[in-house]
């Protein structure tokens, strides 16, 4: 299967992007594809080699589970490459536009249990949250 990707705007230092993607502190503001949902806890190892575990669960309790992966790559405001457990690949692209304005892509192995459009409506909503959360704080 093709790999998906997806991208957005944010009006925001890239400094300030890459901080809030990768703080655990902010990770737990945005990481979520759903205001039914949250993420209670996040670690983050920002290195190759090291790896990355956010809690995602839905604010009832009924479902829950963690996002997790290992760096393959970091290059510090510009690009991150890591792989989940079942090794499908995910990279992040920080691109500064100018100093108040960055891209970020996303490009990453589809899973086989969801539908190509349910993932990249999925994975684009939090990257979404993302957006609207660095733009506000």
């Amino acid at each position: 299967m093709e790999p998906i990707k997806i991208d957005i705007t944010i009006l925001a230092p890239v400094q300030k992007v890459w901080d809030y993607f990768n703080e655990p502190k902010h990770i737990v503001k945005w990481a979520f594809a759903h205001e039914s949902w949250h993420c209670p806890s996040a670690e983050n190892d920002l290195k190759v080699g090291g790896k990355f575990k956010n809690r995602m669960e839905a604010k009832d309790k009924s479902f829950g589970f963690d996002f997790e992966g290992i760096y393959d790559e970091v290059v510090p405001n510009e690009l991150i490459k890591y792989h989940l457990g079942d090794e499908r690949k995910v990279e992040v692209i920080f691109d500064k536009i100018d100093e108040n304005t960055t891209k970020v892509t996303q490009i990453f192995d589809p899973e086989k249990q969801n539908s190509v459009e349910m993932q990249r409506d999925g994975w684009y909503a939090i990257l979404d949250n993302f957006h609207k959360y660095v733009e506000k704080h």
